[in-house]
């Protein structure tokens, strides 16, 4: 067995070796612009919320069920039953963002 005495842990610090950097800057954006990664993402900067409220103006709620089958959609729905379902539900919310941006594709092919 090893018998060493236990060493104490100690933070790094510029005195016992650790390097220090500098604070990276956040960088900040004009007022309306994007960062290039998201610049071509529609969904950037759109909450469920809106999603959820666009999509049961644009098909009610009955379609809204019909187009994803999920009871929160088809039995007693609210925007609140709905968010609370989709927060907690990975693959829904996947499916409700896709039925989101064929909704905006139809718009604009409509318009």
């Amino acid at each position: 067995m090893n018998s060493a005495p236990p060493t104490e842990h100690k933070p790094p610090t510029e005195s016992n070796g650790a390097h220090t950097t500098e604070p990276v800057p956040t960088p900040t954006y004009p007022a309306g612009a994007a960062p290039a990664k998201q610049a071509r993402n529609p969904l950037h900067g759109i909450t469920l919320e809106a999603m959820v409220v666009a999509l049961a103006d644009y098909f009610g709620w009955d379609e809204l069920g019909r187009q994803i089958p999920i009871r929160c959609f088809q039995i007693d729905p609210s925007v609140g039953s709905s968010l609370k379902f989709l927060r907690k539900t990975p693959w829904a919310r996947e499916k409700v963002e896709s039925l989101y941006l064929f909704m905006l594709r139809e718009r604009k092919r409509n318009a």
